[in-house]
């Protein structure tokens, strides 16, 4: 893609970096550079011509529209034109349709490339200390969001067949590869909720060309299948997994490294239909798999016994608590996906076609890794880990410093550096308490309001109530 001005564009990423603290003598300022945006600007092939709606302003509107409460367009546009206004350039159209238009025209690859550069950035810079007996942990866990009910949307990604026509929303499941270090995500994998090889165990496959030899995946019971842990050993990867409910552990078999702690060979099962024959026969006959029982004698916890399956065989450089206390990490993952839904509302999407709703996802992701890297920079200037820092902490502090930031020019650079500093330290002081033998009833105190549901599609509701037939 070809700007007809080269300080313009520089002028943008310059302004979008100093949004999330890209600039100044801080750590992790490479995350979001402008050699990433530029690489992902090549995803856009033809001139752009519109003046207002650069792609840089588009993604900054699309950025601040999904961290803001407001996730309406008009709130978008509304504060792209409040900031306009306060440097010095004429206001652009209040109406919403020039915006939706811009961000429609920008490729789904041009959003996906920034968020997975800007994640893995995050997680290539990361403090070693951080890390897990020096070993990059990736937590992968899946979860689902819907949309709007637009027959695109239904198209792409149906809602479950046991909701009738007109009564359901749309749904989508996502898959996403954590960082157990600093919380960044490196890859998502979006798919149907129902299907042939539409489960978290199929976008695994698609994902699983990001892990590097020597790292570690971090899954929960469902990714404990013989064949992927094979294929993900044969990459040098291991797994640290709960035992899947269809296996059955026997401590009385195999070589036995300690109570409750042995290894034992898992035979090669029947071909899955995953895979094709000539990979089926290249794979080995059998796998080493190491089982360490834990028992959680913390009164209150749901489960009292756990079984983790894992390729890491080493008992000495591995022992039982080591791997009982990773797999209890793995608990990071839940709250990293609650951070990516709840706190910033990516559990209902606002986007009504499936190609709209896919950049909304990656400009969630992109927003999320941005405010990882904010957290990381304020636990290096602390001292502590970025883990013991609240996300929605850090969300609602950066929301509040962002126009003061965004008032400050290029040249006022001692100031914007001791802004930035005071921003980190207010983050910092945001600290998730150390709680780890909490729990809690699952269970709600405030009661719902008792409004009924829709037993027909709306058009035909309202049909009724016009006829008199319902009275609601």
């Amino acid at each position: 893609m070809r700007y007809s001005n080269q300080g313009r564009f520089q002028q943008q990423v310059r302004f979008l970096r100093r949004q999330f603290l890209q600039d100044g003598e801080l750590p992790f300022s490479s995350v979001l550079t402008e050699e990433v945006v530029a690489h992902a600007l090549k995803a856009i092939s033809a001139r752009w011509l519109d003046r207002i709606y650069t792609p840089l302003v588009t993604l900054w509107v699309f950025i601040s529209q999904v961290l803001s409460a407001d996730h309406s367009c008009r709130a978008a546009v509304a504060r792209l034109i409040a900031h306009r206004i306060s440097h010095g350039q004429g206001p652009c159209s209040a109406e919403t349709g020039a915006y939706c238009q811009a961000r429609k025209r920008l490729p789904e690859e041009f959003f996906s490339n920034v968020a997975r550069q800007t994640g893995r950035a995050l997680e290539k810079g990361v403090d070693p200390q951080w890390r897990w007996k020096q070993r990059r942990v990736y937590a992968y866990d899946g979860s689902s969001v819907s949309m709007p009910d637009t027959a695109e949307n239904q198209r792409d990604y149906p809602q479950p067949d046991t909701q009738k026509p007109g009564l359901g929303f749309p749904l989508a499941r996502i898959a996403a590869v954590f960082s157990l270090a600093c919380g960044a995500v490196l890859d998502v994998g979006i798919c149907r909720y129902a299907g042939k090889g539409q489960s978290e165990l199929g976008m695994l496959r698609t994902l699983w060309n990001m892990f590097l030899p020597g790292d570690v995946m971090l899954a929960d019971r469902l990714m404990c299948t013989w064949t992927e842990m094979v294929m993900l050993k044969q990459r040098g990867v291991d797994c640290v997994c709960r035992l899947t409910s269809h296996r059955k552990a026997d401590f009385r078999r195999g070589e036995r490294l300690g109570k409750d702690d042995h290894i034992v060979k898992w035979p090669k099962p029947a071909k899955p239909r995953s895979i094709d024959r000539e990979t089926y026969n290249a794979l080995p006959e059998f796998l080493r798999v190491r089982e360490c029982r834990v028992r959680i004698e913390q009164p209150g916890f749901r489960v009292t016994t756990l079984i983790v399956a894992t390729t890491l065989l080493d008992a000495v450089e591995f022992t039982r608590d080591d791997l009982a206390q990773l797999y209890r990490a793995r608990w990071n993952a839940e709250l990293d996906l609650r951070s990516l839904k709840q706190t910033m509302q990516m559990d209902v999407l606002r986007c009504k076609t499936p190609e709209l709703v896919r950049k909304e996802i990656w400009t969630h992701v992109l927003a999320y890794n941005l405010i990882r890297t904010i957290i990381a920079q304020a636990a290096t200037r602390h001292g502590i880990e970025p883990r013991t820092i609240s996300f929605k902490g850090a969300v609602q502090t950066l929301e509040a410093f962002q126009p003061v930031i965004a008032l400050q020019g290029e040249h006022n650079t001692a100031f914007r550096q001791k802004l930035y500093e005071q921003l980190l330290d207010a983050i910092a002081s945001h600290r998730v308490a150390d709680r780890p033998d909490r729990y809690e009833p699952r269970l709600r105190k405030r009661r719902p309001k008792h409004y009924g549901f829709l037993r027909k599609p709306r058009r035909l509701t309202k049909r009724d109530m016009r006829k008199g037939l319902l009275k609601i």
